[in-house]
């Protein structure tokens, strides 16, 4: 099953106390700071960008140490959001030299462009959705369907526009003839961080995340109901270095750590699911 177009979605302006942050502002912010980013990146020499699905930050974080100690000298820099926020960004021309998705259709709009280096693309983890509520919540929420109950005012999910995960939440809803039932109570965010955000500050009564995402704040929310996985596309996360990347050896080496033993061992710890085409 592929996702909906993400121009099939309309937005629902979030009601206070919601503090969501405007798409065009992250957006500009964010390729601001990573021209900023260049001449300092051109003087070190050793210095990389990789731009990463905000549900790997862990990962990517904690991988990124150990490479690191492996190639004393480099210097890692992490530009974390939405894949739809990155995928723009790269194409506007922003340094990076590895993006890491959350989705095909981001990767798959940059290898049209040539602005990967198709070669390098590989599937590094992949994932589950999730609907958690607060961890306090009294609703009892088992199944899909029990999102039309009344005692959920607010549904929050990525906004299928730019996030994956909210491409596959809409996906969802579909499939199981739940969307225009729910649409009055969406609640879009910038990226699934902050659909969890929504959720642990109880500003929503429920939201749909990645597994992963909700083991992350632990203390915060719970996970209601997993749908089933034939409600919506595979979640995978592909890799690729950037074409325009000075430092491309280095960033297949990365590539190569997240498909590797050590990578796999830190993924599943996380949360994620293993990669079919993983290292042996």
């Amino acid at each position: 099953m592929r996702p909906p177009s993400p121009g099939s979605s309309s937005r629902v302006v979030p009601r206070a106390p919601l503090r969501p942050s405007p798409a065009s502002l992250l957006w500009c912010w964010g390729l601001a700071v990573l021209w900023l980013l260049a001449p300092a990146r051109a003087a070190r020499g050793q210095e990389l960008v990789f731009s990463v699905a905000i549900s790997l930050k862990e990962a990517t974080e904690e991988l990124g140490r150990q490479f690191q100690q492996r190639h004393p000298g480099v210097i890692l820099r992490y530009n974390l959001g939405s894949s739809g926020s990155l995928q723009k960004q790269i194409e506007a021309g922003a340094p990076a030299d590895l993006f890491i998705s959350a989705g095909q259709h981001e990767m798959d709009a940059l290898e049209r462009q040539g602005l990967i280096l198709a070669a390098s693309r590989r599937v590094i983890a992949t994932n589950l959705l999730a609907v958690v509520v607060p961890a306090d919540s009294r609703l009892d929420l088992r199944q899909p369907a029990d999102l039309l109950r009344p005692g959920v005012g607010h549904l929050a999910l990525g906004n299928p526009r730019t996030v994956p995960a909210g491409q596959y939440a809409e996906a969802c809803l579909r499939a199981l003839g739940l969307w225009e039932g729910l649409r009055e109570r969406l609640v879009f965010g910038e990226n699934v961080r902050q659909v969890l955000e929504y959720v642990s500050r109880g500003e929503v009564e429920a939201g749909f995340v990645y597994v992963t995402d909700a083991a992350t704040r632990a203390d915060r929310v719970r996970i209601a109901f997993r749908p089933s996985p034939d409600s919506y596309p595979r979640i995978t996360y592909p890799a690729a270095v950037i074409a325009a990347s000075g430092h491309r050896a280095l960033a297949q080496a990365f590539i190569d750590l997240l498909l590797s033993p050590e990578g796999r061992s830190v993924l599943s710890r996380l949360g994620f699911q293993p990669a079919a085409e993983a290292s042996p």
